[in-house]
């Protein structure tokens, strides 16, 4: 591997629950869930540049100061000037689907051009960096199975079985902000305690505990939400993901039991195995 080219995976997550537990005084939702990396990825290549400047190629159909890579480099690239960066990215992790997609991408961004441009920056760093871009961010740079709270910014490491997801995402995008807009929203989920959630989670395959608290809400407003979780029923006690529109059922061995579901069209299908660590973990301390 050169060291002015990298080419990077960025996997998607899932919440095994999200649990809104109140709201802070600035209006933030406070939140309890386990955030699971999963092997569904978006891929990223970087090419170091002589030019100072960042460029984002790939797969972009809005305004590139929009984009989170773009401003993660923007970010990094304060400690550094003199550098630049080619950056393209390989869509696979569909927009506005609840898997944390744009936000894997930046972490991913952050993690690789500390690399590339020597800067040796700890992961705790990075991730108060990530902070800066998205609640997501610094889960993906913590980069392993975790316990969540508050508005996304503190994590805890927690167990779960090795777990396998068919997915199914139904065709569209479910903007964050109209859910935690809706007046139907539960705010005041009791709140749990980690030691309680790793006994819960032991067991997770066989009886998934939790709810999804968006998910109500989702599949009220988006009848393609609902008719997801209908088709993924006879194969466990199928869940949204974040703030949607995903819908999967979990299990140890879902994969032997799952077929190729006939799907509308722009609609889409996998199975995937969850994942222990981020592919790059060991790439910051």
């Amino acid at each position: 591997m050169l060291k002015n080219y990298l080419d990077l995976p960025a996997p998607a997550k899932v919440n095994l629950f999200l649990h809104i537990v109140g709201r802070r005084p600035d209006g933030y939702h406070l939140l309890q869930s386990v955030f699971q990396l999963i092997d569904l990825c978006d891929y990223l290549s970087f090419e170091e540049t002589d030019n100072g400047k960042i460029e984002r190629c790939g797969d972009i159909d809005w305004p590139k100061e929009t984009d989170l890579c773009y401003k993660a480099a923007l970010l990094l690239q304060q400690s550094c000037p003199q550098k630049g960066v080619r950056i393209t990215v390989k869509k696979n992790i569909p927009h506005g689907a609840g898997l944390g997609g744009g936000s894997s991408d930046a972490a991913t961004t952050l993690i690789a051009l500390n690399r590339m441009w020597e800067l040796d920056l700890p992961r705790t760093k990075l991730m108060k960096i990530g902070e800066k871009l998205g609640a997501d961010v610094p889960f993906f740079i913590f980069g392993q199975t975790a316990f969540v709270e508050g508005i996304g910014e503190i994590m805890q490491e927690i167990d779960v079985p090795d777990l396998q997801f068919l997915m199914i995402f139904p065709g569209i995008s479910i903007p964050t902000l109209e859910l935690f807009k809706n007046p139907q929203l539960t705010r005041n989920s009791k709140m749990c305690r980690i030691s309680h959630l790793r006994e819960f989670m032991k067991n997770f395959d066989q009886s998934p505990w939790g709810r999804n608290d968006m998910q109500k809400v989702a599949r009220t407003l988006y009848a393609p939400v609902d008719e997801a979780l209908r088709m993924l029923a006879p194969y466990g006690s199928p869940r949204m993901t974040g703030s949607g529109s995903v819908v999967y059922a979990a299990g140890k061995n879902i994969g032997e039991k799952s077929v190729k579901i006939t799907l509308p069209n722009n609609w889409r299908q996998w199975t995937v195995d969850g994942l222990k660590k981020h592919p790059l973990w060991s790439w910051t301390q």
